[in-house]
């Protein structure tokens, strides 16, 4: 059954993915009213499917590949939702609603029961260091979205010719206020996610674990992540250039979770 609920959630979560595909052929206006009921109801199945697997196999294994992209998937649109609730726009949904898909649709399509045979895996603050990463990641997803959209409707000004693109996004001001806030959202959850993940590596590892690929692309996202935030607070820096680093922290953050299926001390378990 958690398989079954999470297919309907792909299926509910594809509207959202074909009002992106819409938005860019200028045609959103179409699914502009079921988009947002959509979406909402694909959450709750897959916050179905999430806990009836959790009771099924007795625990969250979040170190598959699979349950790991449902999970970063699931909450990548929790946030999506708080930010909708006080902003009342959709419109980072463009880049969020294909990349909540893309990661659940791959893990419905994969999903099997995991046994995890390292005490390590077991340990409940392995479960804290996860959930805080990938809040942050999904904070930053949402900081990416907003950039890009800031690019996109900064251009489309700049050009002073009409278009449909400024018909259905909100103020410039709007989607910088979005993207920055997405960033101290989730800054918190990363920052300690990595320290709860470093402390339980070091235990068993030792300090060669920083060595290794993942870890390194995870500090330096965190690093760039804490510079776009420090040049917001210090310098004033806003709009393009803010937009510009928060889309460079998210094409490393994309390295960071590839770098998963190779690492040596940090990868996912095949599922």
């Amino acid at each position: 059954m958690p398989l079954i609920w999470l297919r309907v959630a792909v299926v509910c979560y594809g509207v959202g993915l074909l009002y992106s595909l819409l938005l860019l052929s200028k045609q959103g206006n179409v699914l502009a009213k079921v988009v947002e009921p959509a979406v909402g109801l694909g959450l709750i199945f897959h916050f179905v499917s999430l806990v009836e697997s959790t009771i099924l196999i007795g625990h969250l294994s979040l170190a598959s590949i699979h349950y790991s992209e449902s999970f970063l998937a699931f909450l990548a649109m929790v946030v999506f939702f708080i930010f909708f609730v006080r902003y009342r726009t959709t419109s980072p949904g463009i880049v969020i609603f294909p990349i909540v898909f893309v990661l659940t649709f791959t893990s419905a399509l994969g999903q099997k029961p995991v046994t995890l045979t390292s005490p390590l895996l077991r340990n409940g603050w392995i479960f804290v260091h996860v959930v805080l990463i990938f809040t942050g990641y999904a904070g930053l997803f949402l900081s990416f979205g907003a950039s890009l959209l800031y690019l996109v409707q900064e251009r489309a000004l700049k050009s002073k010719r009409p278009t449909t693109l400024l018909t259905w996004l909100p103020p410039l001001q709007t989607i910088d206020d979005i993207g920055y806030r997405a960033l101290l959202f989730g800054f918190p959850f990363m920052t300690f996610g990595l320290v709860t993940g470093s402390v339980l590596a070091i235990e068993k590892y030792g300090p060669m674990f920083f060595y290794d690929p993942k870890i390194l692309l995870s500090f330096i996202m965190w690093a760039v992540y804490m510079l776009l935030l420090y040049t917001r607070w210090s310098s004033g820096w806003r709009g393009r250039r803010a937009a510009f680093m928060a889309t460079f922290a998210f094409v490393i953050a994309i390295g960071a979770w590839a770098a998963n299926y190779f690492s040596r001390v940090h990868r996912f378990i095949a599922s």
